[in-house]
């Protein structure tokens, strides 16, 4: 069976994906950027990093996962000088998870207000919903 989550970002219907598809009992989160749904952006770092991750749980959540089920995340970073503070964020999140996970920095993203975007996959296996471990958003 095959589940879609939107996030409503205007990218969803101009590119054609979903914020996240679950294929049996693999869950992949899309890209994921800092916006608030009115089209803002915070300046701060350690804020864009709560953001995209609260989105992209958000969308784990909508088709059936928690943090627990992650697997694997990646994080896209503009200023090298900005990796402890996203690091920082992606502990206050994942630090009892421990998924493996991937840090780079890009020349630029989509939006040049964006310093992170972020990405990851997940593992649900079939019939468990496993503990609902909550982020520290």
């Amino acid at each position: 069976m095959r589940r879609h989550s939107r996030s409503g970002s205007p990218y969803e219907d101009k590119i054609g994906f979903s914020r996240a598809v679950r294929y049996g009992d693999l869950v992949a989160v899309s890209g994921t950027a800092p916006v608030w749904p009115g089209g803002d952006v915070e300046a701060d770092v350690s804020e864009q990093a709560r953001r995209c991750w609260r989105i992209a749980l958000g969308a784990l959540t909508e088709v059936g996962g928690s943090a627990h089920h992650v697997v694997r995340t990646r994080q896209y970073i503009v200023d090298a000088t900005d990796a402890d503070a996203v690091g920082a964020v992606h502990g206050e999140v994942f630090r009892s998870v421990r998924p493996a996970s991937t840090m780079v920095v890009v020349a630029a993203l989509l939006d040049p207000r964006w310093k992170i975007e972020v990405e990851l996959d997940a593992v649900i296996p079939d019939g468990l919903t496993g503990p609902r471990l909550t982020a520290n958003l």
